[in-house]
Parts: C-alpha cells; structure tokens; sequence
C-alpha cells in the first residue's frame, strides 16, 4: 500500500480509502471486511451521518474500534435528517454541527474524528459559520483535520481564500474530469489534499450497460468504457486501470473506493499494485472522450 499526507494536515493516508456507503445495513460481513481491508493496508475509511441515518456509523465504528489507532476515519455532517424521517435539509450552520459532531463520535465510538468534512456546500452558505464551528472542534481536539465535500469551484475557493481545510472530495473520472478544469491546480497550490470518488463512474467505465452520465451520451460513455477495456490486461482489470487513471492525476491524494464485498476489496487493493498508465496510454484515455467543464452550478 501507498501512503501520503493529506494536504496540510498531519494525516498520513492510504491512497485508497475505504467508501464506506456501499456498506448496506444489516449486511453480515462488515466487520470481516474492514478487518481485511486494514490488514491489506487500507487506513482511511470515509463514512456520513447521513448514510443510513447514522446506521452507517454505527457499523463502521463497532467494525473499526479494535484498530482505532491505526485507521483514520472521515465522516460527514450538513444534511439534516427531518424528524419524521420523510428527508433532509441542508443545515451547515454552527449549532447544528456542533450538535451533530457529538452524535457522530458516539456512532463511531470515538472522542475524535481525524477528518470531519461538510457534506456539500452552496455560495449562499454561511460560510465563516461554518469554518468557525470546524476551527472550534479542532481546538477542542474532537477533530483533526477538517475540509469539504464539493465540485463547486467557486464554492472551494471561498473555502481556500477563507478556511483551513486539508482535503476537498470531488468525484473524478475519466467521464468527470471537471475537477482538472481549475480546482486541481487550486487546491495543489494550497496545499489541499483531493479525495478522489467515483472513479469507475457507478460501474459505467466497468461493464455496466451505457447510458447517458454528466453531459456524455450513452455512444460516448461505451467509447470511454471501450478505451478503458483496450489497456486492461491480466495485470490490471479495468476497474484498476479506471482507478490508476484518477491516482495519476494532479493533485490527487486518495481514490475513495465504494466497496461491499470481498471481491470488490481484492480489486481495490490490487489497483496499486498493478502496472502504472504510460504517459502514451494516458494521452489515448484523455483523446477518447472530451472532457466537460462545470456549467450552471459552478
């Protein structure tokens, strides 16, 4: 396994983390997974409160607690489940993270969260609200290191003109390669960390059946798929060379993997394992489809 520092913070990460959503509840082999994903040298598992309405902590706490000093976890806040469980809101306000942060140590059953990140995030946001509701938790030691969830660029600019964040999470592929238009560069310069999701776009880069995703028609997306396809070999699935595509990018600190079965997990940790892109096959992926840039809701 690969580590490196995540941004500006001190967290020493696995560059592929453990996306904790595909977890499903009531699933029986939670634990057993986690327990060989740490063992097979993943350390950084990222969860949300909102997963499940907080089952998805639960699980993931109990499951890591006997390696709590050797993980880090990563968990979510700002939607806010409604009373009557129909939805939520968007509340990135102070008070409500200070409240939810507590609920979530006790899902996870820790007094400390290494990377509490805003789960999304508008231009219209209370931003110094919320940036100081993460400085207090820092110097409260309840955090360690705090950023965002967001593809919004103008959004993660006010968050690095005006905030300490370590890592940003943008969801990267080569059939989303909008974070390269401007934020990469960004974020690099700062010293921010990207957690990089999605990566194998929802299976469609993997065999699913084409569709339309993000701006590309479906004749493109099977284009992409094909090109992935084309540099794979017994040496690197297509799910690898998909990840591979992404851990060669600019700026990008960690590939956050949903993972759900054992088979999924053997792939994950196979994926640094298996040979790198060449330059030559990383200009044949970047010529295979175009790559879109952020329109209205930048």
């Amino acid at each position: 396994m690969e580590y490196q520092q995540l941004g500006n913070s001190e967290l020493n990460i696995s560059r592929i983390g453990f996306g904790c959503m595909s977890l499903k509840p009531g699933q029986s082999n939670i634990s057993i997974l986690l327990e060989k994903a740490v063992a097979g040298g993943i350390n950084l598992f990222d969860t949300a409160d909102l997963y499940d309405k907080g089952l998805n902590e639960e699980s993931v706490g109990k499951a890591l607690k006997p390696f709590r000093n050797r993980v880090i976890l990563a968990t979510k806040v700002g939607n806010q489940w409604r009373e009557d469980g129909s939805g939520w809101d968007w509340n990135p306000r102070k008070s409500y993270i200070l409240q939810a942060v507590e609920a979530s140590l006790t899902r996870l059953q820790t007094n400390y969260i290494d990377l509490y990140q805003l789960h999304g995030g508008t231009i219209n946001d209370p931003i110094d609200e919320t940036i100081e509701a993460f400085e207090l938790l820092k110097s409260q030691g309840k955090i360690r290191a705090y950023g965002i969830s967001s593809i919004r660029p103008n959004v993660i600019r006010e968050y690095v003109d005006r905030s300490g964040i370590s890592s940003v999470m943008m969801q990267a592929s080569l059939l989303d390669r909008r974070p390269f238009e401007e934020a990469a560069s960004l974020l690099r310069e700062h010293r921010i960390g990207i957690l990089a999701r999605g990566t194998v776009a929802g299976g469609l880069l993997t065999g699913k059946t084409a569709t339309s995703y993000l701006g590309h028609n479906a004749g493109e997306v099977d284009k992409a798929a094909q090109q992935i396809k084309f540099l794979s070999n017994e040496q690197r699935s297509p799910a690898q060379t998909a990840i591979r595509y992404i851990l060669q990018q600019e700026g990008i600190s960690a590939a956050i993997v949903g993972i759900r079965t054992e088979e999924h997990l053997a792939d994950a940790l196979q994926a640094l394992n298996s040979p790198q892109l060449s330059e030559n096959e990383l200009q044949q992926l970047n010529g295979c489809v175009e790559a879109k840039v952020y329109g209205e809701n930048r």
